[in-house]
C-alpha cells in the first residue's frame, strides 16, 4: 500500500465519522426548536391564565365583564377602559397563538380548542362592539379571523345565564 491509497482510506473513515455527529446534531437541533415551541406556548397560556385570574380575584371585574359582554357602549366610561383592556390582553394572546399556528409551532389542535374560545367571546354584543373600535390594532390575517367568527353568527354560550337581564 502506498502513501496515497493510506491518506484516502484516512479520509473515507474520517468522512464517515462525521456521519454519526450530523445525525447527532441534527437530533440536538430538533430538540431545542421543539423546546423552544413548548415555551413560546407556555408563555401565552401564562398570559391566558393570568388574565383570567384577574375575573377570579375581583368581583367588581367580573360585573364589568359580564354587563360589558351584553353592551359595550352602556358601560361607565371607566369599566370600558377596563373592560376593553381585558379585551385588548385577550385578543393579542389569541393573535400571539394564530401565528403560531401559522408557524407550525402550536399543534393544529390546540389552534381548534383557541379558536372555540375566542368564538365564545365574540359572540357576545359587547365583545363585538368594541371589536368595531379596535379591530385595528391587529394584524389584518388575524382580524379576517374574528371577522368570520362574528360573520358566522355564533349565539353566546351557555355562559349567558350568568349575564344581568
Amino acid at each position: 500500500m502506498n502513501w496515497e491509497m493510506l491518506a484516502a482510506i484516512a479520509q473515507l473513515a474520517a468522512a464517515i465519522g462525521v456521519i454519526p455527529s450530523l445525525i447527532y446534531l441534527a437530533a440536538q437541533i430538533r430538540e431545542q426548536t421543539k423546546e423552544r415551541r413548548r415555551a413560546a406556548v407556555n408563555v401565552l397560556i401564562g398570559q391566558w391564565s393570568a388574565l383570567l385570574k384577574s375575573m377570579i380575584d375581583s368581583s367588581e371585574f367580573a360585573d364589568i365583564y359580564l354587563r360589558g359582554l351584553q353592551n359595550f357602549d352602556e358601560l361607565l366610561p371607566a369599566e370600558r377602559v377596563r373592560f376593553g383592556a381585558f379585551l385588548v390582553t385577550s385578543f393579542k394572546t389569541f393573535e400571539g397563538m394564530f401565528h403560531y399556528k401559522l408557524d407550525g409551532t402550536l399543534d393544529l389542535s390546540l389552534w381548534e380548542v383557541i379558536e372555540r374560545t375566542m368564538t365564545d367571546l365574540v359572540s357576545y354584543p359587547g365583545t363585538q362592539a368594541w371589536w368595531e373600535i379596535r379591530r385595528r390594532w391587529h394584524r389584518q390575517d388575524f382580524a379576517a379571523v374574528v371577522d368570520r367568527i362574528i360573520a358566522e353568527g355564533h349565539e353566546p354560550s351557555a355562559f349567558e345565564r350568568f349575564l344581568p337581564n
